[in-house]
């Protein structure tokens, strides 16, 4: 025998329902300071800082990458034609 019950409620009346408590003012409260937390760090950062912050082994390999390719280029370059 199988036996199916289909529940159709919010996930407010179903913590309700449980007994559980209300944290949304706690969510709420967190996500706020969460926030202004953020938004006063992007303010305080230059966009090359960002960068910098976000992303330093990516743009220190970008920069490594050309520097050698260019003196790869240049040392081509300057070699005599045999």
């Amino acid at each position: 025998m199988k036996i199916t019950v289909d529940v159709d409620c919010t996930p407010e009346e179903l913590r309700t329902f449980f007994g559980l408590p209300d944290v949304r003012p706690m969510q709420d409260a967190l996500m706020k300071q969460i926030q202004d937390q953020m938004a006063t760090n992007l303010h305080a950062m230059e966009p090359e800082a960002m960068f910098k912050v976000w992303l330093p082994a990516g743009i220190q390999g970008m920069e490594q990458l050309q520097k050698m390719l260019w003196s790869q280029f240049t040392t081509a370059a300057t070699r005599p034609k045999e």
